[in-house]
């Protein structure tokens, strides 16, 4: 038991050894929103230009996400906003000034750029006629009105300075608040089943759907500066300094918004805008691998097998010696079968956050969450197989004189093989689903043009992942399902046909 452990965590830990960061290479990251990427894909373009070798790994979730990644090493850079940092990285500390702010993130090892321009703050939004209908100018008015259907952002749900401190500061009595993705909320409002929603106030889409922005009439929200954070201990962001800030003061609130539209509604990729406001701005000529489909198509599907059979082959070691161990030890079974169950009933989002702190993000803890994810089938299923083994075949068995390995290995195996196999097939099909939220830490597959998709009001990119990954479980079942006709006993596959 103890050496197919070892067998596991070593699996785990070369996927881990093969996927570390290339220290000669600058990481950057980004949240999974479109002005965080675009200004991801900005810096990266404009280093590269600079002869620095820059990687910009996108969409990797939220603040709390990207902070601990950097503080882990996993990114070396990321854009983010002096509000996020103040209200919701350091909000237990007191800054007040520009230079407090500087010297605490440096207790944290973390430099900040210079701002780059634009504030990007929070806002609150309606639709015009509906706001105009009910009288609704500022965001006082609001709580004259406490039907309204509301979506915050999760995020904003959860920040110190979001809905909970705008409720207090506003006194606002609305209970009918849900927490919606930022790009799901602009369509909940444009289809009328939002009244009101957060907004970033550089959103192309606030002049797209043509919204009210209410007045925020006791100045709630603080300013939000884009910046970007980096390690300082690194000789290569020390040496790259200057490109860093090289963007002080030089994206406008009108450019930022420009390039959010060529991106979200001229529906062009980042790395094209990016590159059009360098030539633009610093007549820069980037260069940036332009992705096909097909590459796109390749590239995921690599990522996806990897994580689902790296996770599934862990599995099946840990998974049928516990659960021929659990029937055999049958106090012990029960709190193996019932830990296997409980870790089945976590998130999947909720898992993959927890194996960030352990294995940084990245195709790793995406791993280990879906091995975890991948024992109670096989573990059960090994259990249930071995407790339907008749008590007169392992005593004719035995008195063939065959040893516990024999009868193991010749008598309780092939009869449980067809129950085993059942538990790893539903495992490998809930683990091609599950891996689609890989993305959101970096882990790439299927899940990425999903991700995307859903970012940008893009059906084509959703079904892009969404339609790969259904004919992946419907290809992985078959699979299975031809090694049941090979493994399993002929007698017990005519027994189940007869049945």
């Amino acid at each position: 038991m103890m050496r197919l452990v070892i067998i596991s965590i070593s699996i785990i830990l070369i996927a881990n050894a093969c996927s570390s960061k290339n220290t000669n290479q600058i990481v950057i990251g980004s949240k999974k929103f479109t002005e965080s990427v675009i200004l991801g894909e900005v810096l990266t373009q404009y280093m590269n230009s600079k002869d620095f070798k820059a990687e910009h790994k996108s969409q990797l979730g939220g603040t709390r996400i990207l902070w601990s990644a950097l503080l882990k090493g996993e990114i070396d850079i990321y854009p983010d906003y002096t509000g996020t940092i103040i209200q919701e990285i350091l909000s237990n500390k007191q800054i007040n000034t520009w230079d407090e702010l500087r010297s605490t993130l440096a207790d944290f090892n973390v430099g900040i750029s210079e701002p780059v321009g634009f504030n990007n703050t929070y806002a609150i939004g309606m639709n015009k006629q509906l706001a105009s209908k009910l009288g609704i100018s500022k965001i006082s008015d609001l709580k004259n009105h406490p039907d309204l259907i509301i979506g915050f952002t999760n995020e904003f749900m959860d920040r110190s300075d979001g809905w909970s401190s705008l409720r207090s500061a506003y006194n606002l009595p609305h209970q009918n608040v849900s927490g919606i993705d930022h790009d799901l909320a602009y369509k909940g409002l444009a289809e009328n089943s939002l009244d009101v929603i957060d907004l970033y106030s550089t959103d192309a889409e606030i002049d797209y759907y043509d919204l009210a922005v209410l007045e925020d009439d006791l100045n709630h929200f603080s300013e939000y500066r884009a910046v970007y954070l980096y390690r300082i201990d690194s000789e290569l962001i020390e040496s790259s300094i200057d490109c860093i800030n090289g963007f002080h003061n030089e994206i406008s609130e009108e450019e930022i918004r420009g390039l959010n539209k060529l991106v979200k509604i001229d529906k062009e990729s980042e790395k094209s805008a990016a590159s059009k406001y360098l030539l633009n701005k610093f007549g820069i000529r980037s260069s940036f691998e332009k992705e096909t489909f097909s590459s796109r198509l390749i590239k995921n599907t690599y990522d996806h097998l990897l994580l689902v059979s790296v996770s599934l082959f862990a599995a099946i070691l840990i998974s049928i010696p516990l659960g021929i161990f659990s029937y055999r030890k049958e106090r012990l079974g029960k709190i193996i079968l019932g830990s296997v169950g409980v870790i089945q009933t976590i998130p999947s989002l909720a898992l993959l956050v927890f194996m960030i702190p352990f294995f940084g993000i990245g195709e790793v803890p995406a791993i280990a969450a879906l091995f975890l994810y991948s024992l109670l089938p096989i573990v059960r299923n090994t259990y249930l197989g071995f407790q339907d083994i008749s008590i007169q075949v392992r005593e004719s068995a035995m008195v063939l004189g065959l040893s516990k390995r024999a009868i193991l290995k010749k008598v309780e195996l092939p009869i449980a093989s067809r129950s085993i196999l059942s538990g790893i097939k539903t495992s490998a099909v809930i683990n091609v689903g599950t891996a689609t939220l890989g993305a959101l830490i970096g882990a790439g597959g299927y899940g990425q043009p999903i991700l995307t998709g859903i970012r940008l009001d893009n059906i084509s990119l959703i079904l892009e992942g969404a339609v790969p990954a259904a004919i992946l479980a419907l290809f992985v079942q078959g699979i299975f399902d031809l090694f049941e006709k090979i493994i399993v006993p002929k007698g017990l596959q005519i027994k189940a046909e007869t049945s």
